[in-house]
């Protein structure tokens, strides 16, 4: 039986994941009732309750009770409720999770939710999905649902929003659980590759080539969120290759831009000891937003407004030498076969000649310095006389990780 399992704190929204676990079965399939509040006393009854949910993550409920600290609570059961759907989705139980919540009951259910594989749907109705929602997303699939009222009862709108939302949830659980019966069309090894606005066609000859010779091709925005999902998916044993010619948002962390990825940025695939090819996709620059919040020290640069949200900066021959640096000493740490393809024609399509941050002495600095870091280790640099977006070069780097991947040797183990 198709199964959407509803995660939420039975104290406080009882009442109204009862009725939300109503229309889902009413939509046609059958509920799983998950409790993770603490302190007060169910408005209805759980299928696992509380005390099953603080042990999945190792805390005794009478404890977390004792303790009498929310944010200890809430950690707690977030932790706990991530172990319970991860189990259920194990045992083929879960073929939708779906909540609903304030700030805290979003927290807990966005946490758990996030432990799901990508493509599982998840649905949460928050009352935090106007604002700020990247904690709460992270770098998955999931879905947010604006509830417009708190959470407070059921009355003539309340009842519109959570009843499109447990529909929404019953009919994605049903396209789920078919989907996984039907014959899978996509065996092709799976690849993971990076663009960026400026990189665009570049990539895009890379991605078809790939496709020609036989991949399917996983392509992340490198805009920070996108570079965080891709190291997650290379941690997770599903790709066979990384094509990571986009790597900017290095220099978003070097420099305090608002699209840096943080600094582990470059080291999943590397870890896992998954077979790269690596160029250096928009290391020219850094990105603020509108032209007024670029910051007042970085203002005598040369500076382009890519569109009236996003402004960009030229980096120093200095900064680029750093982070060829970090570059280096990132791939160096890889335990697969890893190369590194320079574009001697420029790194973005601002950088090209005739545009405002051609400045080859200063990608010369980045070279060098990335030369220098590898020089010695198993980490092979080509140059390649193109520019990143000339077709020539995608078709390059493609080709090169086809033949890196027929090539390569088995992988080593994860280190413990």
């Amino acid at each position: 039986m198709t199964t959407v399992v509803l995660v939420g704190t039975l104290d406080t929204k009882g009442s109204e994941f009862g009725w939300l676990a109503e229309r889902v079965r009413a939509a046609g399939c059958q509920t799983v009732l998950v409790d993770t509040g603490v302190l007060g006393t169910p408005a209805v009854p759980a299928d696992i309750d509380r005390a099953e949910v603080a042990a999945a993550a190792g805390h005794d409920l009478g404890a977390l009770r004792a303790h009498g600290d929310r944010n200890t609570a809430v950690r707690a059961m977030a932790e706990g409720a991530a172990e319970v759907l991860r189990r259920l989705h194990g045992e083929g139980r879960l073929h939708a999770a779906l909540s609903l919540g304030g700030s805290c009951g979003s927290v807990i259910a966005s946490r758990a939710m996030r432990a799901l594989p990508v493509g599982v749907p998840k649905l949460l109705v928050s009352t935090m999905a106007a604002g700020d929602c990247a904690p709460f997303v992270g770098s998955t699939d999931m879905t947010l649902m604006h509830s417009v009222l708190d959470i407070a009862g059921i009355n003539r709108f309340s009842e519109r929003i959570l009843g499109n939302a447990a529909s929404a949830a019953a009919s994605m659980a049903i396209a789920y659980r078919a989907a996984q019966g039907a014959p899978d069309e996509h065996r092709r090894p799976l690849v993971a590759t990076t663009m960026f606005g400026v990189t665009t066609p570049g990539v895009t000859a890379a991605r078809r080539r790939l496709e020609e010779l036989g991949y399917e091709v996983l392509v992340f925005h490198a805009n920070g969120a996108g570079g965080r999902a891709l190291e997650e998916l290379a941690g997770s044993g599903v790709l066979t290759g990384v094509l990571d010619l986009t790597t900017t948002e290095l220099a978003d962390d070097l420099m305090g831009g608002v699209l840096s990825a943080g600094p582990r940025r470059l080291e999943a695939a590397g870890r896992a000891g998954l077979p790269q090819v690596v160029s250096l996709g928009a290391l020219d620059m850094v990105n603020f937003g509108a032209r007024p919040t670029v910051p007042e020290h970085l203002r005598h640069r040369t500076i382009h407004e890519h569109n009236p949200t996003v402004t960009v900066v030229r980096l120093t021959a200095a900064e680029l030498a750093e982070l060829g640096r970090r570059v280096a000493a990132k791939l160096v740490a890889a335990r697969g076969p890893v190369s590194v393809l320079v574009p001697l024609g420029g790194l973005s399509a601002y950088d090209a000649p005739g545009q405002p941050f051609h400045d080859p002495l200063a990608d010369r600095a980045l070279v060098e310095a990335l030369r220098a870091g590898v020089a010695g280790s198993h980490v092979e640099l080509r140059e390649i006389d193109a520019h990143i977006n000339d077709e020539r070069f995608g078709h390059a780097a493609a080709e090169h990780l086809h033949h890196v991947l027929a090539t390569a040797p088995a992988r080593r183990p994860l280190a413990g």
